[in-house]
């Protein structure tokens, strides 16, 4: 199989997948190692934006999909009638940051770091598939921890976690939260 046809047949796996794919088995597939199958991955990446189409090959950490150009998404809405979510609540962005930066979290650390209960935040983000379990913290009760999915790197369009923007530095946090104690006259 030449490099074009490969190139082809890996668009066509990808297409056909619906979900996304994991690079590894792509590797698999075709027979590469993992550094051909990163070339290759990056091949049909190109392919694809100079093909001028209406969607894109999308990288989320180890996997990729296809995904539709935003530009085009008001056509594909009225297509399938499909309805526009309610966007996030503030607090669910706030669980949504301290699991993000902080994963695995249990949801006692959440609340610590926010101050009030989120139970029902973060039911609707398990919902919304944003977070899922990841299992249990070894301490009595055996709290579930929680982490971001591949489908919160999707919906951010994020590669991997390491595309957040950092956080700012301790320093400055210091300073900032020395300055509201400052500032509250009940302190």
């Amino acid at each position: 199989m030449n490099r074009n046809e490969m190139i082809k047949a890996a668009e066509a796996v990808i297409f056909s997948s619906g979900e996304p794919i994991a690079v590894s088995r792509l590797a698999e597939v075709f027979e590469l190692s993992p550094k051909e199958t990163e070339k290759l991955v990056s091949e049909v990446i190109e392919h694809v934006e100079n093909s001028d189409l209406g969607f894109k090959i999308i990288k989320l950490d180890d996997h990729i999909q296809i995904a539709s150009k935003k530009e085009y998404g008001s056509y594909i809405k009225a297509a399938f009638d499909i309805k526009r979510r309610a966007p996030l609540s503030p607090a669910a962005l706030e669980v949504l940051a301290v699991v993000a930066y902080n994963q695995p979290v249990t949801k006692a650390f959440i609340e610590q770091v926010r101050g009030v209960d989120c139970s029902g935040v973060v039911s609707t983000l398990i919902e919304k598939d944003l977070v899922e379990e990841r299992g249990r913290l070894e301490l009595p009760g055996r709290p579930l921890l929680y982490g971001t999915t591949k489908n919160f790197l999707r919906c951010f369009s994020l590669e991997s976690l390491s595309d957040l923007p950092p956080l700012p530095e301790n320093e400055q946090r210091e300073t900032d939260v020395a300055e509201q104690l400052e500032v509250r006259p009940d302190i």
